[in-house]
């Protein structure tokens, strides 16, 4: 890992050997930006690979200059990574090189979640300062290569060293120019209950974008989109990912010029966004993060899920094994008490569940949506005895205990609001929109925080509660704040995000034993912002396990497996009513950080078995299920296919489980060959299935089999002349790998 400096071309290269970045400082003072991508040599000059000379755009307005923070009205019509309006009313601006600084480890962030390092030998940071003379702005550009990741973290410090205040307009965390347009861009897009598809398409001139204006990154988008060549797939080709540390509104956006090079830009969505920069003050960006393969999707994957799983959750449970747990919503709703809890939990032990969740309704006099929220206050007419008293009955059976909240909402029906109805979001003047017969508290206020930390703080303090789900049920609206200015409304959804995130890092800092899980109506606000404080979230309100098939595919494309809630609910499922076998519930879940939404009372003994047998299995696993390489093999965004398949593996190399699911039968299918990945070629693994069926699939596959075997000719699948699996719809079967020596 080395930044090196050639004072002769004024040029920075960045290597790891992994990954290279080449920037340099052009003739007119700007940054330029040369090169990401494969690792080259050190100790060259790469200026050939910008304009040489670029005395600026005096006579070259248009030209494609590849720059690392570009602006606007210099001559670049390309979308800027900064607006600044002067006191003036200009917004022309042109940053020249200053000075720059080599630092060992990465810098923090002051209020921002971010990826971090343990020791300074894991990281260097490059800081270039650019400065525009008339209007007195100055940026840090940080640049952090990690030693053994092909990822470069990227961001800006702007800070106003001039005489007037500057409102920036747009300020982008990551700007990046690439030499051609020959690309795929990916995205993730969809809506509640079924987020995170994955959407492709041929980059084309003109511009490409997902963005969030609703006040958190959404269901409907992702701060994250990837490019890969057109013939890259999961193990091979080109492609390079970006992502956004960030929760709130954001732009992801791809431009292709008319000479046919890219620009992606990456930050806070500009359309919603302003900030008033007085003299002295400074603003940061979010981090942004890029990485680079060429290894296919999945080594982009693999990159990214290192990365969030070891260096962006944070707290002891980073690396805990995360609990199996069973919730209690879609078993009771809001009709419970402490005795039904107890039922739930008793049964619940006996199956092997370690931690009951309390979810909704247990607070003021929530029996329905319409009421309470706002009011941490428990219900004791459910709970007689309290939190604490329902808590340490279920832990005195050898479960944890977690909660439910929802923080950043309140009831128009509750106490809160009758006595703070300032307190809640809404325009003056005008009607607040309900949604969910909810409206949204002002955490861009400070003393809204300092009391939600407090009453917060009181119920978790209460009761021996291991685990917090934290929900945010809807997205803003009329978005105003009292607490700032006319002329500085359009600061408002940032200064709420980082109020959000103000309250997680008091919470998760006071009680640090508790497992804290993000969720916003199930996916609606599933990022890397949120996964700096909750190292899991709840993927989405929709558990039915073919529609979990694709959500957890296009999920994986940027996030490891330990960040993915993954449940077992009852069906016909409550979200999309189909019914499918428990077994492929469960198959569908393990790649998860897996659960249960359902009532175990009421199942029969045999599903009761069933289910136990589902969690000794995981429960075996788990370290692999959550820690091991996930590798896709078979999509399920692949034309017609009916049949996904993914698989996971030890980085030893010892241990996988691989899984093929069937959706639709389709009529004399023929056989199939499904190649696995990730294993030691020369390996002997003994392949074992579950369920335990013995039927044709299994006899076809169980015994012993080489890595070479499994990966170049793989395991055979014959669904046709299968006798469990032949003419059925919604099937799974699973194929355990456990080493057993070496070939030859």
């Amino acid at each position: 890992m080395t930044i090196e400096w050639r004072a002769a071309d004024r040029q920075f290269h960045l290597a790891n050997g992994r990954v290279s970045l080449v920037l340099r400082v052009f003739e007119d003072g700007t940054l330029g930006h040369l090169h990401l991508g494969p690792p080259l040599p050190l100790g060259h000059s790469y200026r050939h690979l910008g304009p040489d000379p670029f005395p600026g755009f005096s006579n070259h307005v248009g030209d494609p200059v590849p720059l690392a923070y570009p602006t606007s009205g210099s001559g670049d019509f390309r979308v800027p990574a900064l607006v600044a309006a002067a006191a003036d009313g200009s917004t022309t601006l042109s940053l020249q090189y200053r000075d720059h600084r080599i630092l060992a480890g990465k810098p923090s962030l002051d209020g921002l979640p971010a990826t971090y390092v343990e020791d300074d030998d894991e990281a260097d940071t490059l800081e270039v300062t650019l400065a525009d003379d008339p209007t007195g702005l100055e940026v840090d550009l940080r640049f952090t290569l990690f030693r053994d990741r092909p990822v470069v973290a990227r961001g800006a410090r702007i800070r106003n060293a001039g005489p007037s205040a500057v409102d920036l307009r747009c300020a982008m965390s990551l700007a990046l120019d690439l030499p051609d347009s020959d690309w795929i861009l990916i995205g993730l897009a969809g809506a509640w209950a079924r987020e995170r598809h994955v959407v492709e398409r041929r980059l084309v001139p003109g511009r490409q974008s997902a963005s969030s204006t609703r006040g958190a990154s959404s269901h409907q988008q992702n701060p994250f989109l990837a490019l890969r060549r057109e013939t890259t797939g999961e193990a091979h080709g080109e492609a390079y990912g970006f992502t956004l540390v960030y929760s709130a509104n954001f732009l992801a956006e791809a431009e292709v010029e008319p000479f046919g090079t890219t620009r992606i830009r990456l930050g806070i969505e500009p359309e919603t966004f302003a900030w008033r920069l007085e003299p002295g003050a400074r603003f940061d960006t979010p981090e942004a993060l890029a990485a680079y393969s060429d290894t296919g999707l999945g080594g982009l994957s693999e990159a990214f899920h290192r990365l969030f799983r070891e260096r962006l959750a944070r707290g002891v449970w980073r690396d805990r094994a995360r609990p199996v747990l069973i919730n209690n919503w879609e078993a009771t709703y809001f009709d419970f008490d402490a005795d039904k809890l107890v039922q739930i939990a008793s049964t619940a032990r006996d199956l092997g569940i370690e931690l009951l969740v309390l979810d909704d309704g247990w607070f003021g006099q929530r029996d329905d949506d319409t009421t309470s929220l706002g009011d941490w206050v428990v219900d004791r007419r459910k709970l007689p005895d309290g939190i604490d008293g329902v808590a340490r009955r279920i832990t005195s059976l050898g479960l944890g205990f977690g909660l439910w909240i929802e923080p950043e909402m309140v009831s128009a029906q509750s106490r809160l609001f009758e006595v703070h109805p300032d307190w809640a979001i809404g325009t003056p003047g005008r009607p607040r929109t309900e949604s969910r017969q909810q409206l949204v508290l002002d955490l861009a206020r400070p003393e809204v925080v300092d009391h939600l930390a407090e009453v917060l703080s009181e119920v978790l303090g209460s009761a021996p509660i291991s685990y917090v789900k934290w929900d945010m049920n809807r997205n803003i609206t009329e978005p105003f704040s009292s607490s700032l200015p006319a002329d500085r409304q359009d600061e408002f959804h940032h200064r709420y995000i980082l109020g959000v995130y103000e309250l997680y890092r008091r919470l998760t800092e006071r009680f640090p034993e508790i497992l804290f899980e993000s969720c916003a109506g199930g996916g609606g606000r599933f990022d890397p912002g949120i996964l700096a404080f909750a190292p899991q979230g709840w993927t989405s309100d929709d558990t039915d396990a073919v529609e979990r098939l694709r959500i957890q595919w296009g999920t994986s494309l940027a996030y490891p497996l330990s960040s993915m809630g993954a449940h077992v609910s009852a069906v016909p499922n409550h979200q999309v009513g189909r019914v499918t076998p428990l077994a492929t519930r469960a198959a569908v879940a393990f790649f998860g950080v897996f659960g249960y939404e359902l009532d175990p009372t009421r199942l029969s003994d045999a599903e009761r078995g069933e289910i136990a047998d589902q969690v000794a299995f995981y429960r075996r696993y788990r370290e692999l299920f959550q820690r091991g390489r996930f590798l896709r093999l078979d999509g399920p965004f692949s034309g017609d296919r009916d049949r996904v398949s993914w698989m996971v593996a030890d980085d030893a190399g010892e241990q996988a489980i691989a899984a093929t699911y069937g959706i639709l039968a389709r009529p004399d299918p023929g056989p199939e060959r499904l190649r696995l990945r990730g294993l030691d070629p020369v390996a002997v693994y003994r392949v074992s299935t579950w369920p335990v069926v013995d039927d044709r699939l299994a006899r076809a596959n169980t015994g012993e089999r080489t890595g070479a075997e499994l990966m170049g000719a793989g395991l055979v699948l014959d669904l046709e002349r299968s006798e469990t699996v032949a003419h059925a719809d919604f099937w799974a079967r699973l194929f355990v790998l456990e080493a057993v020596g070496h070939d030859g």
